[in-house]
């Protein structure tokens, strides 16, 4: 297949940097249609990107003979339908994170992927970034040794946006608050990084009463080598707070990160500490985007797939529930 055609479903914000423009920079990938039940969003969307096809119809995209694989971007409320729906048309699927609302949704949308042998990825981008890499390629070569302790701390003012009426904290939507909507990147990547988190227990309130959903989780966590890990999230800090920092401690030296932030890596030893500023690149998930391209035309894997992306969503449901 010379060019992967795609289609998303939900060109809303997201689209518009992060991943949007992606599918028709990447090699041998092309933006062919797009879904949006505003018909005026939907077709400034298209006309914008210079897309040629636009619907307000979900089926009507998922099943246009043109589009070879189907994005998922709406909230997640709607991901799991929208997934199954393609993946049963005998559409590959990449999809929005969170994968779904909760964690049996993502057993349904995974069950469809096996059912119809398609491949299912979600859209953990963090893995095909080259700074996230970066650490990894520092702790696979042991600079800090064995592995212990991971910490992770973030913290931010909310905005003139937090209030009713945003999705991102109705739990209707989103399944959660902005602990939902934001950790599952952090999550995700520490899997990544540091392998399967197998146990996880939280503390969650909402403190500010901007919203009904939590706005401050802690939690603790282990992993399946025995890494034990914490975290704090606080969505609601002070004007004069932003934090976003997670420290990976071994017995020889320790590794800082920002999830989100992509501050300068910092590998600190006995020999000092050592920075690697490695830029996030203007459209964030196109080197998994072009991953996903690559794989489908025979060449490579992506490793965020359905099976590990709903891990976040696991884990995430072990914090709440026992918080």
């Amino acid at each position: 297949m010379d060019k992967i055609r795609w289609g998303i479903i939900g060109c809303g914000d997201v689209c518009e940097v992060k991943s949007g423009p992606a599918f028709y920079k990447c090699q041998h990938s092309e933006l062919a249609a797009v879904m949006r039940r505003d018909a005026a969003k939907a077709a400034d969307f298209a006309a914008r990107h210079n897309v040629y096809r636009w619907y307000t119809n979900a089926d009507e995209l998922i099943n246009d003979p043109n589009v070879d694989i189907v994005y998922v971007a709406t909230p997640p409320s709607t991901h799991a339908d929208y997934t199954i729906r393609a993946l049963n048309a005998g559409k590959p699927v990449y999809v929005e994170k969170p994968m779904a609302l909760n964690y049996e949704e993502c057993l349904l949308m995974n069950k469809a992927a096996t059912d119809n042998n398609l491949p299912l990825w979600v859209a953990f981008y963090r893995r095909s970034l080259p700074y996230f890499l970066k650490i990894k390629e520092l702790i696979d070569r042991g600079s800090i040794g064995n592995i212990r302790t991971v910490q992770t701390l973030f913290l931010r003012p909310p905005g003139d946006e937090d209030r009713e009426g945003n999705w991102r904290v109705d739990k209707d939507i989103s399944g959660g608050g902005y602990f939902n909507d934001m950790a599952p990147h952090t999550i995700d990547i520490l899997i990544f990084l540091l392998g399967d988190i197998v146990d996880a227990k939280g503390i969650a309130n909402n403190v500010a009463g901007l919203y009904q959903t939590e706005d401050v989780v802690s939690a603790s966590f282990i992993f399946e080598s025995g890494v034990v890990g914490s975290g704090l999230w606080n969505y609601v800090s002070s004007s004069s707070t932003n934090t976003d920092i997670t420290e990976i401690h071994g017995d020889n030296g320790v590794i800082r990160f920002a999830t989100f932030a992509f501050t300068p890596i910092e590998l600190e030893t006995e020999s000092g500490i050592e920075y690697f500023d490695v830029p996030k690149p203007q459209h964030i998930q196109q080197p998994m985007i072009q991953g996903i391209v690559n794989e489908l035309r025979g060449d490579g894997r992506v490793s965020s797939t359905g099976k590990t992306g709903m891990r976040a969503n696991w884990v995430m449901e072990k914090i709440l529930t026992t918080a």
